[in-house]
């Protein structure tokens, strides 16, 4: 959840012109990422949990690329790309855990 509240609040700087493009985007892939595990956590199922642990982490991947081009694009400064590249490593190594608890 950390990543998705910095998300917001380092987009919030972004261009008015991004309003509707990058900026969403990244909101969008980074709270995808712990709407996803909660989702597969309601479920029930270790199935359906690892499912939904690889959709989060596709989330995370896409966010990470959109990052990226964001601090390429000169929207984001370098600390702010380091501490939001720091947290989406973070929330990686706890989905590739759950993940591999989940296949013993």
């Amino acid at each position: 959840m950390e990543l998705a509240r910095q998300v917001y609040v380092r987009t919030e700087e972004f261009p008015k012109s991004e309003t509707f493009g990058l900026r969403m985007q990244m909101r969008r892939s980074a709270v995808a990422v712990p709407s996803h595990i909660a989702d597969g956590h309601g479920r029930l199922t270790d199935a359906d949990l690892k499912r939904a642990l690889g959709s989060a982490r596709g989330a995370l991947y896409e966010f990470e690329t959109q990052n990226d081009l964001a601090c390429s694009m000169g929207f984001l400064n370098a600390d702010a790309n380091k501490q939001l590249l720091e947290l989406a490593t973070e929330t990686s190594k706890l989905i590739n855990g759950l993940l591999g608890a989940l296949n013993p």
